[in-house]
């Protein structure tokens, strides 16, 4: 079977890649395409669902993993853990499906050194006046939040050329075009496309 691929989609906060990544699977079938489920020791929110939103565990459980290399990355997120499960990634993958990963650029890092095939993906707003723009219609942050969710975001950009494909997203349906030409380019590499059609390319070679 085909191998399916892990991407990773990295941004700051405010250029839009939880969107893009959430109508990318609304145009997707499950045995087609998947998000990550991360790992986390912080308390359920209402609303969400264990193994929906999150896989809450114990902060004994989590450090268990940690011990055992059971992330491909984690992080402490002001006193709760967060992290991506090394078995449950690959056993996605195994069954040919594409997962989508939403991390920063320093997951992305740990995740690149232990699965160098990923492919991963940067999202960078058209400009600073529009990202500041849709940080504040959010109406939850004051000034000097956003004033440092700019600051935060110019660092967390400054390391966009680690990534194998930059995407600009200004108009939001032209970016999730580019996204979708990504995926489908991937699938068409000549590694999976020999293993998709091998019985048919056995037969066109055959005398």
């Amino acid at each position: 079977m085909v191998q399916g691929t892990l991407y990773i989609v990295s941004a700051p906060s405010g250029a839009g890649k939880s969107s893009l990544i959430q109508a990318l699977l609304k145009t997707q079938p499950l045995y087609d395409t998947q998000v990550s489920v991360s790992h986390t020791t912080r308390p359920v929110r209402p609303g969400e669902k264990q193994g929906e939103h999150y896989y809450f565990v114990s902060k004994a459980e989590f450090e268990r993993m940690i011990n055992e290399d059971a992330f491909l990355e984690y992080a402490n997120v002001f006193g709760n853990y967060y992290g991506t499960s090394r078995e449950m990634i690959e056993q996605v993958l195994s069954t040919g499906v594409d997962v989508f990963l939403d991390i920063d650029w320093q997951g992305a890092q740990q995740i690149r050194n232990k699965m160098p095939q990923t492919r991963s993906i940067f999202v960078l707003p058209p400009s600073k006046e529009e990202l500041d723009r849709r940080l504040r219609g959010r109406g939850q942050d004051s000034d000097e939040i956003i004033a440092g969710r700019m600051a935060q975001a110019v660092a967390e950009m400054s390391h966009y050329a680690e990534y194998d494909y930059l995407i600009v997203n200004d108009e939001f349906n032209t970016a999730l075009m580019d996204l979708k030409t990504i995926i489908r380019a991937e699938r068409l590499r000549l590694n999976r496309q020999k293993l998709r059609h091998d019985a048919l390319i056995t037969k066109l070679l055959a005398d």
